[in-house]
């Protein structure tokens, strides 16, 4: 009989779950990375919206084609000025742009509340589908001022609103969509891999963006929402929600139970309880070692939620509920502050590079790529590193730390430079995103997941919808912050997101005070354990090593440990 080819053969080697695990994990990826490639115009074409003005006898033609560039708009764009696009022309043009970025992020901040609450309760391929056809109507929308000619500044900020108001249906979808398929082992190395979709929309906008922001800058709106409007569709006849809404996904054996808690793990199947383990859990002293507000259990019959041919499912979380989850308000108000970091380059670095290298818009907008080169390796680091030392917090917090010399020296390096400023771009941008990805990723569903919620599915999105409007109030204070503090000098807006990086790594201090004394008591109990596992003298209070909770925690470890969410899956 003839060997199969090559590429059959690897076929073959994977499973059907694993081939849908790999497909749901590339469209997701695409799918969000469309979202970030209709929102990075507006950056790059602010270089041309407002134009340094010089006297027409100044004006160099190396080519002609820079010729007919300067002369075309002329002769069908009556309004356009030396100085740029009016409104933009004006002396307070830094406002006039941050006002259009604040009326994106504003209305992205608002919305995101609201999308994880509506979102726990519509099928998420037709919320995600609407939402990327509503972002491409819209994205488009703010291009055609251009080819019809409109100046009125209320025009191009209705557009951002609205554009700001339908993108919040993205993030929390293709997070729950994720976390569904993929459960927490190695999820941080996962989702920081999959958390790169945001550089590359970021690079892929730039470069389209870029492309067209001197000879035609509508275009540059048009073709991005033409993108995220047919992956919306692409999205609508191939996204699966979830691994039980196809035919043939595996059933638990008699000798296993299904262990969900909003996510099918690599290993579907964990080993029904004995009854030392059960006892262990029912014992009244270690409840009362559980905080009170936690409500915490570990159930042992999950409620199989069933898709729209009938049966019960849980109902969703409440907001006051999923803020009551552990964690969920630090982790918060840190990704505003990393948030504010993030977005503020997003918004004004090619800007910045334009007035410090002397560059024009495509080449500044192309060189702002680096920044987003930077965080997608910064993304997988943290994850990386989160997984390897199993503490989100304190990785966090180790990348802000280092982040705000970063940015120090970004600014007085980067005045060096070409050479210097793409060394910089580079670190800032690790430093600067690493937190904010690991965050909005692997956190978010870590704690959408937590053992508080008692297998409940429906709460990973109100969840990531709470940690990420949270850190979209500081994604619109940033650019605005910068639109005004700009004026008086470059370094004081450098100044103002040291100022914050230092803020988001306050807020991780409890955290991370909590990761290293579980840690030290972990230590500490797997000794102990270690010298009564050879000596035999193991009764019920003491778990051994090989409890099917992991390391098999004292009672006192036992209740550090739920509250960082360490009982999942640890080994």
């Amino acid at each position: 009989m003839a060997q199969l080819p090559p590429g059959v053969r690897f076929i073959v080697l994977f499973t059907r779950d694993q081939w849908c695990r790999a497909f749901i994990f590339v469209l997701t990826f695409l799918l969000y990375a469309s979202f970030h490639l209709s929102r990075k115009p507006i950056s790059i074409v602010k270089g041309e919206l407002h134009k340094h003005c010089a006297p027409p006898s100044e004006v160099e033609l190396n080519s002609y084609k820079e010729y007919a560039i300067q002369i075309q708009p002329v002769k069908k764009l009556s309004n356009e000025s030396q100085c740029g696009w009016e409104p933009f022309d004006k002396n307070n043009y830094k406002q006039l742009l941050g006002a259009l970025d604040y009326s994106f992020l504003c209305a992205y901040a608002v919305g995101m509340y609201l999308s994880g609450i509506i979102g726990e309760r519509l099928p998420i391929r037709y919320y995600l589908t609407a939402g990327m056809l509503a972002s491409g109507l819209f994205t488009a929308m703010f291009g055609l001022g251009y080819f019809y000619n409109i100046h009125s500044l209320w025009f191009y900020m209705i557009a951002q609103i609205a554009n700001g108001l339908v993108q919040t249906t993205g993030w929390p979808s293709v997070v729950t969509c994720i976390g569904n398929w993929f459960g927490k082992g190695r999820r941080g190395l996962i989702m920081g891999i999959w958390n790169s979709h945001t550089s590359v929309g970021n690079i892929l906008g730039s470069l389209i963006a870029g492309y067209w922001v001197s000879t035609c800058w509508g275009l540059s709106f048009v073709v991005p929402g033409v993108v995220i409007a047919c992956l919306g569709i692409v999205c609508f006849l191939f996204l699966i929600e979830h691994p039980k809404d196809l035919s043939y996904s595996c059933k638990p054996s008699s000798s296993s139970k299904s262990y969900m808690n909003g996510t099918n793990k690599f290993r579907v199947h964990k080993p029904t309880l004995n009854l030392k383990e059960t006892n262990i859990l029912q014992d009244p002293a270690m409840q009362c070692l559980l905080p009170d507000r936690e409500n915490f259990t570990v159930p042992l019959n999950h409620n199989v939620a069933v898709n729209g041919e009938g049966g019960t499912r849980m109902s969703a979380i409440s907001f006051i509920g999923a803020l009551r989850i552990p964690g969920v308000i630090e982790f918060s108000l840190c990704l505003l502050f990393a948030k504010l970091v993030s977005y503020t380059f997003l918004f004004w670095l090619p800007l910045y590079i334009t007035n410090v290298e002397h560059l024009d818009a495509k080449r500044a907008g192309d060189l702002s790529t680096l920044f987003d080169v930077g965080g997608i390796f910064g993304g997988i680091l943290a994850g990386m590193i989160s997984d390897r030392l199993e503490k989100r917090a304190s990785t966090c917090g180790m990348m802000l730390l280092l982040a705000a010399p970063a940015l120090y020296m970004f600014s007085a390096i980067s005045k060096m430079g070409l050479e210097a400023t793409i060394v910089m771009l580079l670190i800032s941008g690790a430093l600067v995103n690493g937190p904010y990805a690991l965050i909005t990723t692997a956190v978010s569903a870590d704690l959408g997941t937590h053992k508080s919620l008692k297998g409940n599915a429906r709460a990973l999105s109100t969840v990531t919808a709470i940690i990420d409007g949270t850190g979209s109030v500081g994604a619109a204070l940033g650019p605005l912050l910068a639109g005004l503090i700009s004026p008086s000098g470059w370094n004081n807006v450098f100044y103002m997101l040291m100022v914050a990086d230092a803020c988001a790594l306050l807020f991780l201090l409890r955290l991370i005070r909590k990761e290293l004394q579980c840690k030290m008591d972990q230590t500490l109990y797997m000794q102990e354990a270690t010298f009564f596992s050879n000596s035999g003298n193991v009764d019920d209070d003491f778990p051994t090593l090989s409890d099917d909770y992991g390391f098999g925690y004292t009672r006192r470890q036992a209740s550090c440990c739920i509250q960082m969410n360490e009982f999942d899956d640890v080994k």
